[in-house]
């Protein structure tokens, strides 16, 4: 949310503190500042533009459309400036920029004004048309002042402009109260006052002065539905002028974000913005019968919407409407039928109080995320609908020159009650973590506007007011007293006293943790992806059937209407954003959770995935470059398990997985570990990825599982030498080398120490279904020395082995 500086200081007596000052107090009180920008109604503001006054004016000696200007600046001194336009006269008082000065111009372009000469006839500056200032756009020819204009005064100040600041804070969603300049003033004064002893004022916006201005046109509204519309006021205005907002009301909306459109629709984001009250402006012309009806219309019921787009009514859409059909999704977005235009001369205006969890179940169901919707969807007091209507009926009156008609329409069948919450002093000290003085409680709470109900030597009874719609139990109202006294204020113990603590076994977070410093060290970039994906494209994909799908009640939209089934699509959305900024090279990783529907209720499982593509290594002076492979995603889980104590026993086997291409799984006994393999280039192509992907996913609940207590193992490091023996076998292509590992190790149990793959070939030298295997074997034998004997005996068991169990042929 965007907060102007300048307008806060209308809110609230702000003297002596500066914008950044004011952001830090406001970070400290829970609404963060994320960052303060320096807002110029004209870029540059203008520096080194003066008021000057042309004294003499004539044609230039080899130019028949240029003139020669001797300018008074101000300085004592006079500049010769040629000018071109044909307006310029003696006498006349006008904008100069002077020689050194930046104009930022209407069409984004930058001049720098230099010393120049034209023709032959130097010049010293130049006298300003409205477009090279950047005020508009005409260029018909220069900007001639009052002839009451100061000559030498900045232009900056003859003009008013006037530099603001823009809080741009990052506003949790139980603060609906701060939603507007008037909540953040609220805070900002409270802290002040409480942390520095100052008696600074917040000043509401004074409505006393409204009053309508007799008999005239007076609309009628009939609420069906008062739960969902707790309250609705209105009112009705006539001889409305319809045209640009005058230049302060601009300033104010610019300063925010916020395009001015015209007078009426900018007077409504003005006080939505001030007070944090959604206001609807409607063409009253446009309202059948002058009867306005709050209500649900038809389930299927078509209504266009401002932006015109056509939409598919639910009969859960609170609409306002009139005997014709819908006017406004109430609450959320106006219609194309009813808003102010040019030709509007009398508005119907309404100020209203809409239930919250409707609102945000509409706005989610058509798309639509709105200021108003934003706000209604967070919870807006009912009290402040007249507040908010009375403000924004004498501002109209100001600036549109409108009447307003007796009438108002206040209906509040049931008012809401302040709540009162029961606050002790004992508590406030212990969730606080140190003691605050009971008055200082006090002072706190009445400086909120909170009201202080009763009050014994245990605590205080305290009556919250209707726009802090987030406050409702004891803990709130302690976050409350925190927050203003100051979290950085709560001294720390001289001691901190922590006991010790014993971990028999490894966490879910401890092991989460190490698997992270283990990938981070191999290079690899944590991600964090939202657990909410496309059920469509996880059904067409086949990541899961439908039923299996765990789906929101209430997505947020229909491309993220569903948990993940897999850890892989958030993984190929972040290399997708990655590769398009030409990050091309990326090993990632991820952890989290998957999540299924099985037996009526949602499982979770906790998943660790990885991801790879791109090169392997660069090219350097020393190598070549070369691109990811299988082999390299599966290279990472073995160094993992390895570094868990978990590789041993460790089996692969071939699935048929639909994401991938060549997948394996890795298996512990009846555990699955992970699984392994190449994302199908139709999955990758969903999300815009062009290059091959190998991913891991990770069972980390098996993986703990296996990991034991078992402590670290050491030896001595061998006194008599190994040996190393080759062997080049021909083998069918569904053998795999985890088989043939295991077999070695099972023919040869006391002398066989590793077992290496080198190399593999497949080609068409090889008979059809074959490839060949080049092993690498180490021996060793740790109390003497290996004869050539024992040597080929040994190698000549895991011959054995492998011709009768797997076929395996010895090559030459």
């Amino acid at each position: 949310m965007r907060i102007s500086w300048n307008w806060l200081k209308t809110l609230a007596d702000l003297d002596g503190i500066t914008p950044q000052e004011a952001a830090d107090v406001l970070t400290s009180t829970g609404l963060e500042v994320e960052h303060v920008d320096v807002v110029e109604p004209v870029k540059g503001m203008l520096a080194g533009v003066v008021v000057g006054q042309v004294l003499e004016c004539a044609k230039h000696p080899d130019a028949d459309r240029l003139s020669v200007c001797r300018v008074d600046l101000g300085t004592g001194e006079t500049a010769q400036i040629i000018c071109g336009a044909p307006n310029v006269a003696a006498g006349q008082k006008v904008l100069v920029a002077t020689v050194g000065s930046t104009l930022h111009m209407a069409d984004g372009s930058e001049l720098t004004i230099k010393k120049a000469k034209i023709r032959g006839v130097e010049s010293h500056g130049m006298i300003c048309a409205e477009d090279e200032l950047g005020l508009g756009t005409s260029h018909e020819g220069i900007l001639v002042l009052d002839p009451g204009s100061k000559v030498g005064m900045p232009a900056a100040e003859h003009l008013g402009l006037r530099t603001d600041h823009a809080f741009e804070i990052g506003l949790t969603p139980n603060r609906a109260d701060a939603m507007g300049h008037l909540g953040v003033a609220r805070d900002l004064v409270a802290a002040l006052n409480f942390r520095h002893g100052s008696e600074r004022r917040v000043h509401l916006p004074d409505v006393s002065a409204f009053a309508t201005d007799g008999p005239g046109r007076s609309l009628r509204v009939t609420v069906d539905d008062p739960h969902m519309c707790p309250r609705y006021t209105g009112l009705t205005l006539t001889g409305v002028m319809v045209g640009p907002s005058p230049a302060w009301l601009q300033e104010r909306l610019l300063a925010i974000g916020l395009k001015p459109i015209n007078n009426v629709v900018d007077v409504t984001n003005f006080v939505q913005h001030e007070l944090g009250q959604p206001l609807h402006a409607f063409d009253a012309d446009r309202i059948a019968d002058d009867h306005v009806l709050v209500k649900h219309l038809p389930e299927g019921t078509t209504f266009t919407t401002l932006d015109g787009v056509e939409r598919k009514l639910s009969a859960e859409d609170l609409m306002i409407a009139d005997a014709n059909g819908g006017l406004c999704i109430a609450g959320v977005f106006g219609g194309q039928g009813s808003g102010v235009t040019e030709a509007t001369t009398a508005v119907f205006l309404e100020s209203a109080c809409f239930e919250a969890v409707s609102i945000r179940r509409t706005a989610k169901r058509h798309g639509l995320h709105t200021d108003a919707s934003f706000r209604f969807e967070r919870g807006v007091d009912p009290e402040l609908a007249l507040t908010g209507l009375k403000r924004a009926a004498l501002l109209l009156k100001e600036v549109t020159g409108a009447t307003l008609s007796d009438g108002v329409v206040d209906m509040y069948p049931h008012p809401v009650p302040m709540r009162e919450v029961r606050l002790r002093f004992a508590r406030v000290d212990r969730l606080c973590g140190a003691p605050v003085a009971p008055d200082d409680v006090v002072r706190v709470l009445e400086l909120l506007d909170c009201r202080i109900a009763a009050r014994d030597g245990e605590g205080v009874t305290v009556a919250v007011p209707g726009y802090r719609v987030d406050v409702h139990r004891e803990a709130d109202l302690v976050e409350e007293v925190l927050r203003i006294h100051g979290y950085d204020r709560i001294p720390l113990p001289e001691q901190l006293m922590l006991p010790a603590v014993v971990r028999p076994e490894l966490s879910a977070e401890g092991f989460q943790e190490q698997v992270a410093l283990h990938l981070a060290a191999r290079g690899f970039r944590e991600v964090m992806t939202p657990s909410l994906v496309n059920g469509e494209l996880a059904v067409k994909l086949e990541a899961a059937v439908p039923q299996a799908l765990v789906r929101l009640k209430n997505p947020l939209s229909a491309e993220l209407d569903v948990l993940r089934p897999t850890m892989l699509f958030g993984m190929l959305a972040a290399a997708s954003h990655n590769l398009a900024r030409q990050r091309r090279d990326l090993r990632l990783f991820e952890q989290g959770r998957i999540y299924a529907w099985k037996e009526g209720r949602s499982e979770e499982q906790e998943r660790t995935a990885l991801l790879l593509t791109g090169s392997r290594w660069r090219e350097g002076w020393r190598s070549k470059a070369r691109s990811t492979e299988r082999a390299d995603a599966l290279e990472e889980v073995e160094l993992l398990l390895r570094r868990m104590g978990a590789w041993q026993d460790v089996t692969l086997h071939a699935i048929e997985q639909p994401l991938l291409h060549g997948a394996v799984e890795l298996r512990a006994g009846d555990r699955v570990l992970a699984q392994v393999g190449e994302v199908l280039p139709a999955v990758r192509a969903a999300f815009d990825v062009e290059q091959p992907v190998f991913v891991v996913e990770l069972h980390d609940a098996a993986l703990r599982k296996g990991l034991g207590r078992s402590a670290a193992a050491h030896a001595e490091v061998p006194r008599f030498p190994a040996v190393r023996r080759d062997l080049s076998l021909l083998l069918d292509k569904g053998v795999r080398f985890q088989q043939l590992k295991k077999l070695a190790f099972h023919a040869e149990r006391k002398l066989l120490r590793e077992v290496d793959l080198f190399d593999v070939y497949e080609g068409d030298k090889l008979p059809s279904g074959k490839k060949s295997y080049a092993l690498r074997f180490v021996l060793q034998d740790e109390a003497r020395t290996l004869t050539d004997q024992q040597v080929d005996k040994a190698m000549s068991r895991i011959r054995k082995a492998f011709e009768e169990e797997v076929g395996a042929e010895l090559r030459g």
